[in-house]
């Protein structure tokens, strides 16, 4: 049977920059000839991708898969952990809700079912790929999680890969970081590691040789690059840990003003990048109500737990601001979990998501929504209705929960067989299930447009192409790699891994 070669990605604690580096190696290896996907066992992440299928897996694998140019699969990340608030987390199986569990309970009587699932789903992706680039999750030197992981060396075992050990210098203390990892690795573990790589570097690399060097006598392990932290990198990012890098974006001199609301259990919020790429759009976020001010565009995003987050909004005055800027000149959006937000109330009967099983929603919507047990999951088409214009649209949806309408109203996207959303007669309220909605070029356009006329500027067409834009992103983060990565070394490591494997690579005590 053919067995894909593997190669790990771990990091020294999260967000040293893996995901990155794996996609990376995902185009690379897709544009050396190899036919590769990405593999993640066990991902804990609220930001989803909707595979063809209607099946739900972490957005890095996703795009992970777009860089490959290959469909995604449940097979890529057959479990996904979607954190629901008070120590508990939703436990997604190849795509679909399998239950609610406190992490002790998921490492007690989940471990050996998730090994089962992870070892077949690799075993399959194994078999119909050249190579297979892993990714690992935090660190690998969690010595208090390690007798149960199903993320780190236990999957590198599984697949007998090697390792690269990733360390974000930006972060401080790269080389304690990388030595005190590799240090508290079980030998045998040890021997996986084929190199490091130091991400995200500023400066002249000159100055960072005498480290370089002293780290592979010291530790016998080869520093195999030296990654610059690569600005304005446009990869879709997969949790709330990099909103704040959101930050260095920010141009408040820019003619319109984008205010997100941040409550609590924000996801999805990819949903926003396309807007970062507009070069007269300047989007913040905002978790304080005197932070709100009078912005011209106004967005809720999705949420992992409505209700909850809808309390927050209650308790921390963002929810009369909210109300105040409806009454003005203000767009207001949701999606997902923010449209549901817009209406009267909202119901959790069965507490699938909340403790609480209802509260008020904002009333800006004739519409009350019930939390379902059921989650829908689905790509899908359609034609959103701005004014008089029918906008060609995709993308997806990914909710538990069905809103009913009390009053007629106007749909905001007309599907093959059903409606999608609200948009008001003045186009200054809309709602909808659809995530992505931005990413579509021209729904972006009419919305920004709509708010140049009314401020008196000059409409702005032929605006950036958010597909051309990450296909461009893929290729740039590949093109870094190859730069300041050895690749050359790291193929011939990959090559010789198990068949002349030695000790030299232990690490001194």
């Amino acid at each position: 049977m053919k067995k894909a070669v593997p190669l790990m990605i771990q990091g020294t604690h999260s967000d040293a920059g893996k995901s990155a580096i794996v996609t990376a190696l995902c185009r690379i290896f897709m544009q050396d000839g190899y036919k590769t996907a990405p593999f993640k066992s066990q991902n804990m992440a609220l930001n989803s991708y909707i595979t063809i299928d209607g099946k739900e897996i972490g957005r890095a694998q996703g795009v992970q898969a777009e860089a490959a140019k290959i469909i995604a699969t449940t097979d890529m990340n057959p479990i996904l952990i979607k954190p629901t608030g008070a120590y508990q987390s939703q436990i997604v199986v190849h795509g679909k809700p399998f239950r609610n569990m406190k992490a002790g309970e998921y490492r007690q009587d989940f471990f050996q079912q998730g090994l089962t699932l992870i070892s077949d789903a690799y075993d399959r992706l194994s078999s119909s790929y050249d190579r297979i680039v892993i990714e690992g999750a935090g660190s690998p030197a969690e010595i208090n999680l390690n007798d149960r992981e199903l993320v780190n060396m236990r999957v590198a075992k599984l697949a007998d890969a090697p390792v690269i050990l990733v360390g974000d210098i930006e972060k401080g203390g790269v080389f304690a970081s990388l030595v005190g990892t590799l240090q508290l690795l079980e030998p045998e573990d040890r021997k996986r590691i084929i190199g490091v790589i130091i991400n995200k570097f500023r400066g002249d690399v000159s100055l960072l040789e005498p480290g370089l060097n002293w780290f592979e006598e010291y530790t016998g392990v080869p520093v195999l690059g030296v990654v610059p932290y690569i600005e304005n990198l446009f990869i879709e990012a997969e949790d709330s840990v990099v909103l704040t890098n959101y930050s260095s974006k920010q141009d408040p001199s820019k003619d319109i003003d984008i205010a997100v609301i941040r409550h609590p259990m924000i996801s999805n919020f990819t949903d926003l990048d396309p807007f970062f790429e507009e070069d007269d759009c300047h989007v913040r976020f905002v978790k304080q109500a005197d932070e709100l001010g009078n912005p011209d565009l106004l967005i809720l995003p999705g949420s992992k737990n409505t209700i909850e987050d809808m309390i927050f909004l209650h308790q921390s005055g963002l929810a009369n601001k909210i109300l105040e800027l409806s009454q003005g000149e203000t767009i207001i959006v949701g999606i997902c979990g923010g449209y549901q937000m817009l209406g009267n109330s909202i119901e959790d009967l069965h507490k699938v998501e909340s403790a609480h099983g209802k509260t008020s929603g904002l009333g800006l919507l004739p519409m009350k929504t019930v939390i379902t047990e059921k989650k829908k999951t689905v790509q899908s088409v359609g034609k959103a209705m701005f004014g008089e214009k029918q906008i060609p649209v995709k993308g997806y949806e990914i909710h538990m929960g069905e809103s009913y309408f009390e009053e007629t109203y106007k749909p905001f996207i007309h599907l093959t067989n059903s409606q999608d959303g609200v948009i008001t007669e003045n186009k200054q309220l809309i709602g909808t299930y659809f995530h992505g909605i931005f990413h579509n070029d021209l729904v972006r356009e009419n919305i920004l447009n709509e708010i140049r006329t009314k401020k008196g500027l000059e409409p702005i067409y032929d605006r950036v192409s958010f597909a051309k834009k990450k296909e461009e992103g893929f290729d740039l983060l590949a093109n870094e790699i190859r730069r300041n990565l050895n690749l050359d070394l790291v193929y011939q490591l990959c090559g010789e891994f198990g068949t002349n494997r030695d000790d030299n690579n232990d690490v001194k005590e």
